[in-house]
């Protein structure tokens, strides 16, 4: 049984003709063109989020390089100082009262010892007297420049009134923390538990 023998028109032809290249079009767009547009529109997606990612990393390395630099520069002038391992206080005291030989008269109060992680905070008041503004100078940058971490703050100088003694020596109140690590430190009793820093 010949249910398709007959021949088609020219009409018809032409129109199945038409009908096939409207099917070959669509599944063109569907199966090739639409896959390499999102193919591309990922691709360009990628690349910006690379690009973005290598300016952050160039960004980062060029404050590396810069850091880098200083620190060379510090320890190039002898400037660097060390962060001493949990328990250093007899080291520093020992600093302390070598460079604090050259004053007239000298206190130090020493208050609780601070923790954050690794990071301890021996924080001192300092009460100095010295003959001269050159004197307290050379002392006060003699414990800032130290070998062990130090940072003086609130520092206020003024001219000695005490009676006992002589007119042009100069007073000084400062408070300063040393800094150690735990790294490589012993705990003991006078260690106080880890809490974030103020």
């Amino acid at each position: 049984m010949k249910a398709f023998s007959r021949s088609f028109t020219l009409k018809e032809k032409i129109l199945l003709l038409l009908l096939s290249l409207v099917l070959i079009g669509l599944a063109y767009y569907q199966f090739v063109d639409q896959p390499v547009r999102s193919a591309l529109v990922q691709a360009q997606a990628e690349a910006d989020s690379l690009s973005m990612e290598l300016t952050a990393v160039n960004a980062k390395l060029a404050t590396m390089r810069s850091m880098r630099a200083e620190l060379d520069d510090v320890t190039a002038g002898g400037k660097a100082s060390e962060m001493g391992s949990y328990n250093n206080s007899k080291a520093e005291i020992a600093m302390l009262n070598d460079v604090l030989s050259d004053a007239l008269q000298y206190s130090i109060t020493f208050a609780n010892v601070t923790r954050s992680g690794d990071q301890i905070r021996r924080n001192f008041t300092l009460q100095l007297t010295a003959d001269s503004y050159e004197s307290m100078e050379q002392i006060i940058n003699s414990i800032n420049e130290s070998h062990y971490r130090c940072l003086i703050g609130d520092l206020h100088c003024s001219a000695a009134r005490e009676k006992y003694v002589l007119d042009g020596n100069i007073a000084v109140d400062a408070t300063a923390t040393f800094y150690e690590t735990m790294v490589g430190g012993t705990p003991d009793a006078g260690l106080p538990e880890s809490r974030p820093a103020a």
